[in-house]
C-alpha cells in the first residue's frame, strides 16, 4: 500500500480483539500491542476517539459494544481514517451480525473478515481525494442544513411577531370601528340638535311676526 497507508486495524466487542489485519507481523507485534491497549482505557459510550503515538495516529470508532480501530501514519487524514472504519462498521455489521459477532472468540472471524479489512484499506487509500472531497461536500451541506435551520426559526419568530401585530390591528380596527360607530351617532345627535334649535328659533320669529302683525292690524284683517 505504499508510503502512505494504514498500518493496522481490528474490530473488536469489548476487549476481545474478533478480527484483525495487519501489513505485518512485525507491525502486528508493534502497534498492534500499542493498540490493544489503548482498548483497555476506551470509554463504552459511543464515540469517535484519536490517539496520537510517535508520529502515528490511533482512531477508534466505538458503537454498541463494538470498538473498531486503525492505525495509520501521520499523512493519512483524520477523514479518511473515519471513513474507513464507518466502511469497516458497515460491512462487519452486514457480514457477521445477527448474533454471529457477539458469541464469536477472540480472532474466530480473522479468515472470514481479516482480508475484508484490507481490501478497506486499499479502497480508502485508493480514493483518499475523492473521500476528501465528499467529507468536504458533506460538511457544506451540513454547514447550509443549520443555516437553513436559523432561518426557520427565525421565521417562525417573525411569524409569531407578525401574528401579534395582526391580533393588534385587528383589535385597532375594531376599536376605530367603534370610535367610527361612535362618531356617526354623535354627528347625527348635534345635527338633531341643531335642526331642533333652528326650528325653535324660526317658530319663535314666526310667532313675533304674527304678533306684530295682530297688533297693527288689530285681527287678520288689515284696513286702509
Amino acid at each position: 500500500m505504499g508510503q502512505e497507508s494504514f498500518l493496522y486495524s481490528f474490530v473488536a466487542r469489548g476487549t476481545t480483539i474478533l478480527a484483525e489485519f495487519s501489513e505485518s507481523s512485525s507491525t502486528q507485534n508493534g502497534w498492534g500491542t500499542v493498540a490493544e491497549r489503548c482498548l483497555l482505557n476506551l470509554s463504552s459510550n459511543s464515540n469517535k476517539f484519536t490517539y496520537n503515538y510517535d508520529h502515528h495516529a490511533f482512531f477508534f470508532l466505538v458503537e454498541r459494544g463494538y470498538i473498531y480501530c486503525v492505525v495509520a501514519k501521520n499523512s493519512i487524514s483524520q477523514t479518511q481514517s473515519f471513513a474507513y472504519l464507518d466502511r469497516v462498521k458497515a460491512d462487519f455489521k452486514e457480514r457477521c451480525g445477527g448474533g454471529k459477532a457477539d458469541t464469536a472468540t477472540a480472532r474466530s472471524l480473522n479468515t472470514e473478515f481479516g482480508p475484508i479489512l484490507e481490501e478497506h484499506m486499499k479502497y480508502v487509500v485508493g480514493h483518499a481525494e475523492e473521500i476528501d472531497k465528499l467529507s468536504k461536500l458533506n460538511s457544506q451541506v451540513l454547514d447550509i442544513k443549520v443555516i437553513i435551520l436559523e432561518n426557520i426559526d427565525k421565521v417562525r419568530d417573525r411569524g409569531e411577531n407578525l401574528t401579534n401585530l395582526v391580533d393588534k390591528a385587528e383589535e385597532l380596527g375594531t376599536a376605530a370601528e367603534g370610535y367610527k360607530n361612535t362618531g356617526q351617532k354623535v354627528r347625527m345627535h348635534m345635527w338633531f340638535q341643531n335642526m331642533k334649535i333652528k326650528l325653535t328659533v324660526l317658530g319663535i320669529l314666526l310667532l313675533l311676526a304674527l304678533i306684530l302683525w295682530l297688533s297693527i292690524c288689530h285681527g287678520f284683517r288689515c284696513t286702509k
